[in-house]
């Protein structure tokens, strides 16, 4: 694990969010709203993505993080599930070159051994193809859940350290499937509703939470800079106090 944790010591603050992480929701719910199947709203999405990717990289963002498909979305109609599967090879197909090209590393996180074959792979190639790439890091977290992260990192520390029974934060975060990056600033939630849904449980400790009632295809990227606005006017303490904050600006 190359960063510290939150909770172990106080993380460098900056205007613009070192690691944005999103939830990127109402996808449906957008079309249904225009009388459209939902297949529309998933669709436009990936649109969407494509532009907050490349404001992320314009405003200094050096991480980005998007739940793409969640651990209990394998509960939704099998139509949509297969749509969302063939929207993710589609994506890779058209955008990994173009990442490529502008310096963006791709990383996919969760369980993939459910995904086919033939995706597993484009994912492994599309990473690999990307590793060297500096600018900015998108990762997709798909067949993800935190609780997940948590259990499959438990299993490893403990594999990691036969006889141990005593064990650190450190110990357990390095196991973690976002390991190689810092803990989010700033988690935004697109859709109007207001929890976290199994992402990122251990990460998100001391990220500020921002929700928005746009749905994610019509989150533009004025739309992060709203955010990234709500962002730069919170008090981040991590645990200290207000004076303390102003004693030490002084």
């Amino acid at each position: 694990m190359i960063f510290k944790s939150s909770t172990t010591e106080v993380p460098e603050v900056a205007a613009v969010p070192r690691h944005v992480a999103i939830i990127m929701d109402g996808n449906g719910r957008w079309a249904t709203k225009r009388f459209l199947p939902r297949v529309a709203g998933h669709v436009k999405g990936v649109e969407a993505v494509r532009d907050i990717v490349e404001a992320c990289a314009l405003r200094g963002v050096e991480y980005l993080t998007l739940f793409a498909f969640s651990s209990e979305n394998w509960r939704r109609p099998e139509e949509e599930v297969s749509l969302l599967m063939r929207l993710f090879v589609t994506a890779l197909e058209r955008e990994v070159s173009k990442m490529h090209a502008n310096n963006i590393r791709l990383k996919v996180v969760g369980d993939l051994s459910r995904f086919d074959a033939k995706l597993q792979e484009m994912i492994a190639n599309a990473e690999r193809r990307t590793a060297n790439n500096t600018r900015l890091t998108v990762t997709v977290c798909a067949n993800y859940g935190g609780r997940w992260d948590i259990m499959q990192a438990t299993s490893k520390m403990v594999k990691a350290n036969p006889g141990v029974t005593d064990f650190t934060e450190a110990q357990l975060a390095e196991h973690l499937a976002m390991a190689y990056a810092p803990e989010p600033d700033l988690f935004i939630r697109t859709g109007g509703e207001e929890r976290i849904s199994n992402f990122l449980l251990w990460q998100l400790a001391y990220s500020e939470f921002y929700f928005t009632e746009t749905y994610w295809p019509d989150f533009s990227p004025e739309a992060l800079d709203t955010a990234i606005a709500s962002y730069q006017h919170r008090e981040r303490r991590f645990g200290r106090t207000g004076a303390q904050l102003a004693e030490k600006k002084t």
